[in-house]
């Protein structure tokens, strides 16, 4: 399903959970616990409503996750966002595992680092980074990145996912081979891949990590968001297929074609799938 198509029906169901919440004197903001998780949420949000009606975000992601990592391992999640796969992630690896996790605008970040002190136990698993993951890590941290979904209707949203771009003053550029040189105590098991459009970025700095180590990847293959950021799902798929990764879906667990042609064809535009790539 296209994101606006799940958005349009986010905001139907939005504003009637919100005329109810504002008859019994409630606001858009709320404490909840989902999965066992604390979580501070803005309602007007896409991804806090989607908790907030009954931890349905990304549902297949998560059970995918569950079906992935393995306890006591080391997981990466890479646009992190409000933390809503880090904290499961947290629950998954356990007391002897670990999750670093990146987010790279100031507004999710301090959202990601809010949810992360609602949940102390769980929060002594992950190091949160506030960074933006390119090739070097020198280069330039753009200066606003898509990580707001709202959804009362607003002016300047993306045309197709109906995001909004919020800015990243405080984002230090690295790359992810030089960050696990500093952080990683273990071989990175699993990758949670989710950067809209950035996922080229991210890969090129991580060469060492998909030529040594080979972690298998959930991640959202959307051509539409790669091609504006001047790359594309061929350039994509070239930083997998040669060190031996397959794609399969990530609800069936069917495979994947691994051509881009192929791909791009099924998915369609203003549309991804969400995959998982791994070494066999």
């Amino acid at each position: 399903m296209k994101t606006t198509h799940k958005i349009a029906g986010a905001r139907a169901i939005y504003r009637v959970v919100r005329a109810g919440r504002a008859m019994l004197g409630r606001t858009d903001r709320d404490i909840v616990v989902r999965g066992g998780i604390n979580y501070e949420l803005d309602l007007s949000q896409g991804i806090d409503f989607a908790i907030y009606l009954g931890n349905i975000y990304e549902r297949q992601t998560r059970a995918a996750l569950r079906r992935l990592v393995s306890p006591s391992s080391l997981v990466l999640d890479i646009g992190a966002n409000i933390g809503a796969h880090t904290l499961h992630l947290a629950q998954l690896v356990g007391p002897g595992g670990r999750v670093i996790a990146f987010e790279p605008t100031d507004f999710a970040f301090r959202k990601l680092s809010r949810n992360l002190e609602l949940n102390p136990q769980l929060k002594t698993r992950v190091t949160a980074c506030h960074c933006f993951l390119t090739e070097h890590d020198e280069d330039q941290v753009p200066s606003a990145i898509y990580s707001s979904w709202p959804l009362a209707r607003e002016a300047g949203l993306h045309a197709k996912h109906l995001g909004r771009e919020m800015r990243t003053e405080k984002a230090r550029a690295r790359s992810l081979d030089s960050v696990l040189s500093e952080l990683a105590d273990r071989k990175v098991q699993l990758v949670k891949l989710d950067v809209d459009g950035f996922e080229c970025d991210v890969l090129r700095g991580a060469t060492a990590l998909l030529r040594d180590v080979r972690p298998i990847f959930v991640m959202e293959l959307s051509p539409y968001v790669l091609e504006e950021h001047g790359t594309s799902l061929d350039q994509l798929l070239s930083h997998f297929i040669p060190n031996g990764y397959r794609f399969y879906n990530e609800r069936t667990y069917q495979p994947l074609p691994s051509t881009a042609r192929e791909l791009q064809q099924m998915i369609g535009d203003g549309a991804g799938i969400n995959a998982i790539a791994r070494v066999d």
